[in-house]
């Protein structure tokens, strides 16, 4: 089974491009991790992942309110932002705990601010500045997550 992906993303429409199609080996019950510095791309490879779930809607930077609900049929996704936690024990007074569940694909950015509360990532994103563009690490964490890459190398080789 798949354990990592890479790819380039030369601008902000190919990193969209790539949520999208990404988005198709996604399902409830998974835990995605997001990381990056400020204007790495996070929100826009979410929105594209949003879009190719079949959201339809204005996709918002959850950087003030926390979170931010995507109910698409009967997944909810939630797209979090730690970026402005000071201290990790703000997740747990948050009240977030009941977001990760089985009907839900959680996308988190800045999950390093939560620090040892978060539940295990099944995929980690890692995305890096590379002029021209970008580079997008995904590293499974869970056998979940290697089940989604290994999905993934099938249906990009066909």
């Amino acid at each position: 089974m798949i354990q990592q992906l890479t790819r380039h993303l030369a601008d902000e429409a190919t990193t969209l491009s790539f949520g999208t199609a990404f988005a198709a080996i996604l399902h409830a019950d998974l835990i995605i991790y997001l990381h990056g510095d400020l204007g790495a791309g996070k929100t826009t490879l979410t929105r594209g992942i949003l879009r190719g779930l079949g959201y339809k809607h204005v996709v918002k930077s959850p950087t003030y309110n926390l979170v931010e609900l995507y109910k698409i049929s009967k997944l909810y996704c939630y797209h979090f932002d730690f970026y402005r936690f000071n201290d990790p024990s703000e997740w747990e007074d948050a009240g977030f705990r009941e977001y990760f569940n089985a009907d839900s694909i959680c996308l988190v950015e800045w999950p390093e601010k939560a620090g040892n509360f978060l539940p295990i990532a099944d995929l980690q994103i890692f995305i890096y500045f590379s002029e021209p563009g970008r580079n997008i690490e995904i590293h499974a964490g869970t056998e979940a997550g290697k089940r989604c890459l290994t999905h993934w190398q099938e249906t990009q080789n066909l």
